[in-house]
């Protein structure tokens, strides 16, 4: 388990990034409206795996460790929802352990890349499968350990170790950060270690403070604090945190209160907190964050309060960070018009020029498809579509040129197809629909401009955000 840093060896002394694990800064959040309250934010994306995390990773392989469980050249099994996938991976990496990681397919591509890129063997499985399932993920850890020589499953949920890092390392930090005078800490449950954790400190030393969980609507665990009762769990697109069932590791008699904050606010406060704090949380960081200034707000008297930040938002760059996911979940307001212009989840008048002039080479085009992660491009020339190039026309004429290198400077105009199903935005989905039977994307314009295109994914998109009358 580690250790206060102050206790650590310094760099000078052969430190390792193992040492750098906890003592992460405490800030003021001084830009958010949180009524009569002082609110502070212990972040811990200041982990060396980006997450609150690397504590419990580090925490739970020594005590593995120490009592013979996990042997020399061993391997790790884990069921995890990203973050410690990532400290374990991390650590086993540095020990010089196997990793073995069990990842639903919620998690955000970033996180899965990480895991992979410190050396983990990463199983992605499906979220929609109820605890006990075959393809549920802890169900596949058990049964990877079970026919793994030398394998530990290490059970965060589970893990007695997983709390007590937390009591130890992280509660002590927070009550000298600040100054012994706290009044609440606001956090999310998943496996329930960090919460259960700082509760078993706070009650010993603070005891009239306040343990408020912030809850993801859909997860069981705010209703069952509110009620004592168990309720059929939802849906939710946060990370991280929220249950569908009780943490076996947890206890929740040390929650106090519990606030519930919807998918659309948490990561609309993650994104807001980037912009008036400068700090860049992960979507459970907009869950804490709103339920932490909303408790604030309902204060008649001063509190100091302290907010988790459990991690980076780094690691979902290509999810609430994208402003084009945003829009594909419904999260974000974009101006509708009421015809086709709707489907278009790239549209032309906004940010991005997402067109290629015929005069560019295939090597710009293919790079411009690989930036935002599109298949074809329209071939514009004096504000007028001439054409389309797709991955299999780059494809067709690179193949076709003895010179693979040298065909990437041929021209678009060389390779793109002139044969183009342009469409009115009035004219309805099953001009769409036609459009694409014919195997052609559809390019919207009106008399006055060219509006994007309309793709099969863009169509799915939208009819998952809407349900057209018959």
């Amino acid at each position: 388990m580690n250790t206060p840093r102050d206790t650590q060896a310094g760099a000078g002394n052969g430190a390792s990034t193992l040492d750098a694990i906890g003592n992460t800064p405490m800030v003021e959040l001084r830009n958010l409206d949180t009524g009569p309250c002082r609110l502070f934010a212990k972040m811990e994306l200041f982990n060396p795996g980006g997450s609150i995390k690397d504590r419990i990773a580090l925490g739970m392989v020594e005590a593995a460790e120490r009592d013979g469980r996990l042997e020399p050249g061993g391997t790790i099994v884990e069921a995890t929802s990203g973050n410690t996938g990532i400290g374990l991976a991390l650590v086993a990496a540095l020990k010089g352990y196997r990793m073995i990681l069990i990842i639903p397919d919620k998690m955000s591509r970033e996180k899965i890349q990480q895991c992979r890129a410190l050396g983990a063997e990463v199983i992605v499985t499906r979220t929609d499968v109820p605890p006990g399932h075959p393809l549920q993920y802890q169900t596949m850890a058990a049964d990877i350990e079970a026919r793994t020589t030398g394998a530990l499953y290490i059970r965060q949920h589970y893990n007695p170790d997983n709390p007590a890092v937390h009591e130890v390392t992280t509660g002590p930090e927070i009550w000298s950060q600040m100054d012994g005078d706290i009044d609440a800490i606001v956090g999310g449950i998943g496996t329930a270690g960090t919460m259960t954790g700082l509760g078993r400190y706070f009650r010993k030393i603070a005891p009239d403070l306040k343990m408020i969980l912030a809850d993801p609507a859909g997860s069981l665990l705010a209703h069952y604090v509110q009620t004592g009762e168990l309720t059929e769990p939802g849906a939710w697109v946060v990370e991280g945190i929220g249950e569908d069932e009780l943490p076996p590791v947890g206890d929740m008699s040390l929650i106090d209160e519990a606030i519930v904050v919807s998918d659309r606010d948490s990561l609309a406060a993650a994104r807001g907190l980037l912009k008036t704090e400068g700090i860049m949380g992960g979507s459970s960081t907009g869950t804490i964050a709103a339920a932490a200034a909303e408790w604030c707000r309902r204060q008649t008297a001063p509190k100091r309060v302290v907010a988790i930040i459990p991690d980076g938002g780094d690691k979902y760059l290509s999810k609430m960070y994208d402003d084009h996911w945003m829009a594909d979940q419904g999260f974000v307001e974009r101006e509708t018009y009421g015809d086709l212009r709707d489907l278009i989840a790239r549209r032309h008048d906004e940010h991005e020029d997402i067109t290629v002039p015929p005069d560019a080479t295939l090597a710009i085009a293919l790079g411009k498809m690989r930036l935002f992660n599109i298949s074809q491009l329209p071939v514009v020339q004096d504000a007028r579509i001439i054409g389309l190039i797709d991955e299999s026309d780059l494809l067709q004429r690179v193949l076709a040129n003895a010179d693979t290198q040298g065909a990437f400077g041929d021209l678009v105009a060389t390779a793109m197809t002139a044969k183009l199903e342009t469409l009115p935005p009035d004219a309805g989905l099953d001009a769409v629909k036609a459009t694409f039977e014919k195997g052609f994307v559809a390019l919207i314009r009106d008399e006055n401009q060219y509006w994007g295109l309309v793709t099969r994914t863009d169509l799915l998109n939208w009819l998952r955000r809407n349900r057209p009358a018959a």
